[in-house]
């Protein structure tokens, strides 16, 4: 079990503030942060936070989860492409199924990823949910 904190600890800065890397060779911007630069295989080290605002590229529903997600069957997962270029895999949260439709735009949130046990660490991280356009507006 310490291992699996000391890993959500590490992991802290893109799992709540998606904190990915700017290659400062060739301006790409990386999610999850490398150590090498995937567009020009340099060493990249400059740590930039993403918007966290973005579209969804593609989309599927979970039916049947894997060992551990049971409880939250169904559920729908997404590939998002991010306002700076990255593509980032993530489940849908505060959205039907129904309603959802690719290039919807959509917003990160931090909410609750699994629980391990009645007792054991709740893991939080990144989920998308749509973005509200009529709030706020007259």
């Amino acid at each position: 079990m310490t291992t699996k904190v000391a890993d959500d600890w590490r992991l802290r800065g893109q799992r709540y503030r998606l904190e990915g890397e700017r290659c400062e060779h060739c301006g790409e911007m990386i999610f999850p942060p490398r150590d090498i630069c995937p567009a020009c295989k340099k060493p990249t080290k400059t740590t930039h936070t993403l918007s966290g605002r973005g579209e969804v590229y593609t989309y599927s529903t979970v039916l049947s989860a894997p060992q551990g997600f049971e409880v939250y069957a169904p559920y729908t997962v997404a590939i998002i492409k991010l306002e700076e270029g990255p593509m980032i895999t993530a489940q849908l949260t505060d959205v039907a199924s129904a309603d959802i439709e690719i290039g919807m735009p959509v917003e990160m949130v931090t909410r609750r990823i699994r629980t391990q046990g009645d007792d054991g660490p709740i893991t939080y991280g990144y989920k998308f949910r749509p973005v509200f356009l009529g709030q706020g507006a007259e």
